[in-house]
């Protein structure tokens, strides 16, 4: 991403604002793993899409239409002592020259310099909530600013969520935004594949998950989107399953939830295959059950269809085939009037996709299922789980549990599959895996 693409977003976002209007977005703090050990940091995903500045400790503000400086940075003092410990500032001069802000201030100056600004604005943009700590701040400024007349402005008259415009901002991704999503989906899927060939039973899920990890650092994703799922037999059945600990067994199937973060941008795949290699009967009418549900939303991406279109082409396809293998009984209108489908299938079929895996937007607007637009990206993940004694379940389809998810962005005439690298039919799995 280069700087003209986030000088653009800037722009776009202060045409929204307008005059007389400010905008204030904090950086994300470094957080403590335990003891002196910090988490390896990560910039919040709105701060760093308007700024494209990696540090922590840092507040930009915008202000359109100012003679001085629309764009203006509070961060860190360069401090050489620091710097041998942890790395290079960019400091004021970097954050103008390297990453376009109009003017910088040391961070440590806000409470004199940013109440002067706020005083000239009457509206000000501000996701409350999000910092603690800039809240009360925030609150301190605006009391301040109001229990004095030294400056003849009436000072900030109206509060409004920021998030509310960035996010519909970032709902829509622009050509280069893509192009990460795609490199991180295409990392993703190798991983996929690798680990396919590495199954056997008698192995640990982990150690599957270091399989994946490896494939994904070595084409540069250094980290994951999300905790990866590696879930085997009735592990697969659990939604969230992350303690990847236990052994593989044969004629159980395996359930893998796993995507990397590309130049902070997220995939987000699963696939479900035979840890020997080879689905058994009942594996295999379920994974084609899902599979055929998965195609049938997929279709549903285009322009013009709603949000909830893809979910329920999923559920109609997962409900009728239920009732063909006998884990439904009654008629189908009924049963999907009912939601009889949840006993097996119990989330949505997906999710916006983006810099966070669970990305931001409105699914609904003005109380309607929002319409899907080119540039929106979504996952497709339909699924069946089936846990072990399930009132009144056979028991050859106990402990069964199978997703398939893709990466799919809106395009004009239709959509793209971004993860499609990754095998997802049973011949295209049980070939990659007899090798």
């Amino acid at each position: 991403m280069n700087a003209k693409e986030f000088a653009r977003r800037r722009r776009q976002l202060m045409r929204m604002m307008g005059e007389n209007s400010i905008a204030i977005l904090p950086a994300a703090p470094v957080v403590k793993r335990n003891r002196d050990v910090e988490y390896h940091y990560r910039p919040d995903s709105d701060f760093y899409y308007i700024t494209g500045f990696p540090e922590p400790e840092a507040v930009a503000v915008l202000i359109p239409a100012r003679s001085h400086a629309e764009y203006v940075l509070f961060c860190r003092e360069r401090d050489a002592d620091k710097e041998r410990w942890d790395g290079p500032r960019a400091g004021h001069a970097g954050a103008v020259d390297l990453y376009e802000a109009d003017d910088a201030f040391p961070v440590g100056d806000l409470d004199d310099i940013l109440p002067r600004m706020l005083e000239q604005c009457e509206r000000v943009f501000y996701a409350m909530g999000c910092n603690p700590d800039l809240d009360r701040r925030m609150s301190e400024w605006i009391s301040q600013i109001r229990s004095s007349s030294r400056s003849g402005e009436p000072g900030p008259l109206e509060f409004i969520a920021l998030d509310h415009y960035l996010h519909d901002m970032r709902l829509y991704k622009g050509r280069s935004e893509i192009k990460q999503m795609r490199t991180a989906a295409r990392i993703s899927a190798q991983a996929h594949k690798r680990v396919m060939r590495a199954c056997r039973p008698g192995m640990k899920e982990y150690q599957l998950e270091s399989e994946f990890i490896h494939e994904c650092s070595r084409k540069g994703a250094r980290h994951q989107a999300y905790p990866a799922i590696f879930g085997s037999g009735r592990n697969g059945c659990v939604l969230h399953y992350i303690d990847n600990d236990s052994e593989l067994k044969d004629g159980d199937l395996l359930l893998v939830d796993a995507g990397c973060e590309y130049n902070y941008y997220a995939s987000d795949i699963t696939r479900t295959f035979p840890v020997n290699g080879v689905f058994s009967k009942p594996q295999k009418l379920l994974y084609e059950l899902v599979l055929k549900a998965q195609e049938a939303a997929i279709w549903q991406v285009k322009p013009g269809n709603h949000w909830n279109d893809p979910h329920d082409a999923a559920v109609k396809v997962v409900t009728k085939g239920l009732m063909e293998l006998g884990l439904l009984k009654g008629r189908i209108s009924t049963l999907l009037k009912k939601e009889a489908y949840k006993e097996f299938y119990i989330h949505r079929t997906g999710h916006w996709l983006g810099m966070d895996v669970h990305d931001v937007g409105d699914y609904r607007v003005d109380g309607e299922s929002r319409l899907l637009e080119p540039g929106m990206a979504l996952t497709i993940e339909p699924g069946i789980y089936i846990h072990a004694q399930s009132k009144g379940v056979a028991k050859k389809w106990w402990d069964i549990g199978i997703r398939i998810e893709d990466d799919v962005v809106v395009t004009k005439d239709g959509c793209d599959v971004l993860s499609k690298d990754a095998p997802k039919t049973v011949a295209e799995i049980e070939a990659l895996m007899a090798h």
